[in-house]
């Protein structure tokens, strides 16, 4: 099962770069943020496939469990909010916002006592490794849903915006599946990953990925006009 972490690390790269030659040309700030919440995506899902293939230590649940259970939603989240609403002042509340939890989650993490034979596990869970309850266990229901949501209301918001409109069809579509390929991971990878499932867990990180990454190329097929250039790109 090390395959499908592993092309799901290949896709999420492969993404970022993409994110990241639009960054050079346009310097927004959300694709900035995206293309970093993808390479944790990428090292999160490599940090799967060693595991799987070497076995689990501490080390490599930790790379899973802050860059990938953790904080490439906020991140992700983060960019969605300063595209649909830019401001000095808001800027400075998301960045704020992002350091704290950057810094509590890391901390929270590697401090957090851990049981070693749960690591013996093919896909340990955060509930077997951490304790149930405890404050590492608790992270993504703290930071990661409610970052979810935000990012889901947002592309929802982005593609109300654009509804009934040839000519932004194609950014319509692509919304929308940006949106279908962060549940996958959000809903679906969070609910086997919970239940220790290797291969469902494995598959739903490369079909998450792959549906984000299909989302943006068709999103970026559009090409609206120059007095609607503030429509959301995603």
């Amino acid at each position: 099962m090390w395959v499908f972490p592993l092309a799901a690390a290949v896709v999420a790269f492969a993404f970022a770069a993409a994110l990241g030659r639009r960054f050079a040309l346009s310097r927004r700030l959300h694709l900035a943020m995206w293309c970093g919440a993808l390479v944790m995506y990428a090292v999160a899902s490599l940090a799967v496939a060693a595991g799987a293939f070497f076995g689990w230590s501490r080390t490599l649940f930790e790379i899973y469990w802050i860059l990938g259970a953790v904080l490439n939603v906020p991140l992700l989240a983060a960019g969605e909010v300063h595209l649909l609403r830019r401001g000095q002042v808001l800027d400075i509340a998301v960045w704020v916002v992002l350091a704290f939890v950057f810094a509590y989650t890391v901390a929270v993490t590697r401090g957090a006592a851990i049981d070693p034979v749960a690591l013996a596990e093919r896909l340990p869970s955060g509930k077997e490794v951490f304790g149930d309850g405890s404050a590492a266990h608790r992270l993504p229901q703290l930071i990661s849903i409610p970052s979810y949501l935000i990012l889901l209301l947002g592309a929802g918001w982005s593609a109300w915006r654009m509804r009934g409109r040839p000519e932004l069809r194609a950014r319509f579509t692509g919304t929308l599946l940006v949106a279908a390929g962060a549940t996958i991971t959000a809903a679906a990878g969070s609910a086997f990953a919970a239940l220790g499932n290797l291969p469902a867990f494995s598959l739903s990180l490369l079909a998450g990925v792959a549906v984000m990454f299909a989302g943006f190329r068709r999103a970026s097929e559009s090409r609206p006009s120059p007095e609607r250039s503030d429509l959301p790109a995603h």
